[in-house]
């Protein structure tokens, strides 16, 4: 096992440390907005900029948690022995995950919601840090929605691939084309 799925796999096992991670980020922001005077990016742009942001981020980040009902919905109705097999090893995990993916998804709109309605003109109670907030965190857990689908994707395609590896392959003729424009060409 290497170092980079070791990082991966610790990573995929604390779903508690996107809100660790995305406290931190906006900390180190916060650190340096307030020690420089400068990188506020979301002071650059007006209050109606940033309220027209907030509503698009929350519309965006609504269509993921959307996309992520479907894939556990893909995911229940897979039926290959290998997929079986990690549902009832890791059902209580998967479980978990899966919760967790679309909560976050749920405090994400929440959180943009309460930016989107305290940002004021000069936005005196600092609203647009709960979006930093919720925009990193949304972009965490979106990693971890991908990574997941994209694991069960992978084991429920190589039970694909073992159950038609005993089926009848077709052939293909290389000259269907050639034969049919001949054909073609004497009906014209």
């Amino acid at each position: 096992m290497g170092v980079r799925t070791s990082i991966i796999d610790k990573w995929a096992e604390r779903v508690w440390a996107d809100y660790l991670v995305a406290v931190t980020v906006l900390g180190a922001h916060l650190l340096i907005v307030r020690a420089s005077g400068s990188g506020d990016w979301l002071t650059w742009i007006g209050a109606t900029q940033r309220t027209d942001m907030y509503a698009a981020a929350t519309g965006a980040v609504s269509a993921i948690g959307g996309l992520s009902a479907i894939a556990i919905a893909i995911y229940t109705t897979a039926n290959g022995a290998r997929l079986r097999a990690v549902r009832r090893q890791r059902h209580g995990e998967l479980r978990r995950t899966w919760r967790s993916l679309l909560q976050g998804t749920a405090l994400t709109c929440a959180l943009i919601l309460a930016a989107f309605s305290l940002d004021r003109d000069k936005d005196p109670l600092s609203a647009r840090f709960i979006f930093e907030f919720a925009i990193v965190f949304a972009a965490l857990r979106f990693a971890r929605f991908v990574w997941l689908f994209d694991r069960i994707m992978a084991i429920s395609d190589a039970d694909l691939v073992e159950e038609s590896s005993t089926a009848a392959v077709p052939v293909r003729d290389p000259n269907w084309l050639e034969r049919r424009r001949r054909q073609h060409d004497s009906n014209a």
